[in-house]
């Protein structure tokens, strides 16, 4: 517990929570009543724990107050009895004192406003808010209560506390009850962001990773090249007089054939022989040559460019970032936490769009996102230098601070003096980031076919007319957001092994960091929303695929109408609900799905020794519960790899070759059941 409370601390925006404050970190947790909440300026005690009404004037600098319902009835508070009320200041406490305490009185008070509305509902029924999981006709009238366009906001807080629930003392709405909920909770946004298919997804990230492997490959001469356009430009602007672009332009033959001899300027010829000299033409050419025409010294500025614009797509594919927070990141954005149940988290770090006063909000990304941030940094660096070749400029210091997206600083740009390099570059969108040529996507590519559109309506069924079979999709930022969100849900859908291992890794780091909020860092509060929102409508999509012919019973048909009785392919939108509800359940497994509603004592996740029945030799009795996925047989054929080789190093009648034996056997029968139905 003492480990546990020096990690807390009032996390309020405000000049009064500092270290040394008598109410900066409980002494216990929670709090005893006489705990002094709120100080003000003059060391007074505004409010403590036990009080029925919190003001928190001193932090908000206006009157504001929390009214936890216990004390006298006022006309604009319903009552809330004693024992939720010590509930709901656990709660409350928790959101001011937590490792992710909420910094904003504006935060803290739209929360309980929201959670006060569920103990008012509680106290009204005459239950405890902990026990409202075991009454689902009184969880099920919580939407009644919220407001519409807080609600989704309002299940991640309480999917937080879930997570929280062994410091907390109690649990609020369990998973099966937060499932019920989602599925309840009214759809407040009227168009959802479309959600891209595997197959564009895959070839857009793969190339965007192409590209930036290829600047890395190539850095030392890119740069190289670099510093000697730069060091030509400036030696000629010396040596004229009066300064003007096309007299310095030092990649040109001079119109008088002596090649700079009486005026002190030096020229060097096509800057295509300069880009040959330096080894970069190919690598030019590739991202950022205009097809017919000669290389000038403008394609490398828009080939840093690219490369810039490649990292932000890449970085974008790889966290849930909006794209106006990844447009401001910085060049020490990427920091790694070692986490004691995982290894490794890669990290980036930045300022949310949501709040003013984060200074240091994280998001979860990839580990792959440190190439994005290292071609990012080069470019910056590079441009940075541009600025002291500048006459109107002085140099800018090249610092940890340097911004990764950054004005074309090189000075064979003559649009550059119109420039406000005050005011950040304006962001453009996703398709014109790399302009009209088809050098970094193939719009052949990017057309739509009919499996396309299948799985892009599996996860959004509500697309518009624009995304049809035949037309190019049109990429967007904000996709990237949300295709994230869904494939670090259910990666699978992505079939490239390396991608999927991004994925996989991501996904594991999300779950512990977004969805069970063990961070100690404080994460960006409208992804980790987002997380868990699509987490949940990640557990109803999956749902809806049982139907299909792609799962199998080992034990016939009948079995499996009566494990998917309840789900009506004419009515999908009702059977949603139901899955949403947790009436049929889907627990992934190795050999596909578990519907059992207990805990699998077989050790399921594990061990797929009782799932094919291979713990039974001869007659195989498989799980009745199993519904065995043809989508997983590479899997499948992997693990056997894996126990073959694991088989050939244990001892003969060992327990741990009869538990190997146990799960090859099981993956034999699971391949005969899949091949039997192939075959019919």
């Amino acid at each position: 517990m003492d480990n546990f409370l020096s990690k807390m601390g009032l996390a309020i925006d405000s000049v009064l929570a500092v270290p040394d404050a008598l109410n900066y970190r409980p002494s216990c947790w929670p709090p005893k009543s006489d705990w002094p909440v709120v100080i003000d300026a003059n060391g007074n005690v505004v409010s403590r724990w036990g009080e029925p009404i919190w003001r928190l004037d001193p932090w908000a600098g206006i009157p504001l107050t929390l009214n936890f319902g216990d004390g006298p009835i006022k006309k604009m508070a319903a009552p809330i009895d004693s024992q939720n009320a010590n509930l709901l200041r656990v709660i409350i406490g928790w959101w001011l004192y937590g490792p992710n305490g909420a910094r904003g009185h504006r935060t803290i008070k739209t929360r309980f406003d929201q959670m006060r509305r569920l103990f008012s509902l509680c106290a009204q029924e005459g239950i405890l808010a902990s026990e409202l999981s075991r009454f689902p006709r009184i969880a099920d009238r919580i939407p009644e209560v919220l407001q519409p366009s807080r609600a989704r906001e309002f299940l991640m807080l309480l999917h937080e506390l879930y997570e929280r629930r062994e410091t907390l003392g109690f649990t609020v709405l369990d998973r099966k009850a937060l499932i019920r909920l989602e599925a309840a909770l009214p759809n407040h946004e009227t168009r959802q962001t479309p959600y891209i298919p595997p197959r564009i997804w895959r070839y857009q990230v793969t190339r965007l990773r192409e590209c930036l492997d290829d600047f890395l490959a190539h850095q030392e001469k890119i740069e190289s090249c670099f510093r000697f356009c730069l060091s030509a430009y400036h030696h000629n602007r010396l040596a004229t007089p009066e300064y003007r672009f096309s007299a310095v332009a030092p990649f040109q033959w001079p119109a008088d054939g002596c090649n700079g001899v009486y005026s002190g300027r030096r020229f060097y010829g096509p800057f295509a022989d300069t880009a040959i000299r330096f080894g970069i033409a190919d690598v030019l050419e590739r991202w950022a040559g205009i097809p017919g025409s000669t290389l000038t010294i403008k394609a490398l500025s828009n080939y840093l460019t690219v490369v810039t614009r490649a990292g932000l797509a890449y970085l974008l594919n790889f966290s849930l970032m909006r794209v106006e927070e990844c447009w401001n990141l910085r060049a020490n954005c990427l920091t790694v936490e070692k986490d004691p149940r995982f290894g490794e988290i890669t990290l980036l770090r930045g300022r949310t769009t949501k709040t003013t006063s984060d200074s240091d909000t994280f998001w979860v990304t990839s580990p792959s996102a440190k190439i994005a941030v290292e071609a990012m940094t080069a470019v910056a660096k590079l441009r940075a230098k541009g600025v002291a070749y500048d006459p109107c400029k002085t140099p800018a210091p090249i610092a940890e601070e340097h911004y990764l997206i950054a004005y074309a600083n090189e000075p064979w740009i003559p649009t550059r003096k119109t420039m406000n390099r005050a005011i950040r570059p304006s962001i453009i969108n996703y398709l014109s980031a790399f302009g009209a040529s088809p050098k970094v996507f193939d719009p052949e590519q990017l057309r739509i076919t009919p499996r396309d559109l299948e799985l892009a309506r599996l996860v959004n069924p509500t697309l518009p007319e624009e995304f049809a079979v035949g037309e190019t999709w049109p990429l967007a930022w904000h996709q990237l957001r949300r295709t994230g969100a869904v494939n670090m849900q259910a990666s699978g859908l992505v079939s490239d092994a390396s991608l999927q291992f991004q994925l996989k890794h991501i996904s594991r780091a999300m779950s512990f960091y977004y969805g069970q909020n063990f961070s100690h860092l404080r994460l960006e509060e409208k992804a980790h929303t987002l997380y868990v929102r699509t987490m949940y409508e990640t557990l109803g999509r999956e749902l809806q695929q049982l139907v299909s012919d792609r799962f199998i019973s080992p034990h016939g048909e009948k079995r499996k109408a009566e494990i998917v009785r309840l789900i009506l392919p004419g009515e999908m939108e009702k059977m949603t609900l139901l899955a949403k509800k947790g009436v049929v359940v889907y627990r992934p497994i190795i050999l596909g799905v578990c519907s059992s509603r207990e805990p699998c004592p077989y050790g399921g996740i594990d061990s797929i020794a009782h799932c094919g029945g291979g713990d039974t030799k001869g007659e195989p009795r498989p799980c009745p519960d199993v519904l065995y996925d043809r989508n997983q047989l590479d899997v499948v054929s992997e693990l056997e790899r894996v126990l073959d080789n694991r088989m050939a190093t244990s001892p003969v009648g060992s327990p741990l070759r009869e538990s190997l034996e146990a799960q090859k056997r099981s993956a034999e029968n699971y391949r005969n059941v899949i091949n039997q139905a192939s075959a019919n």
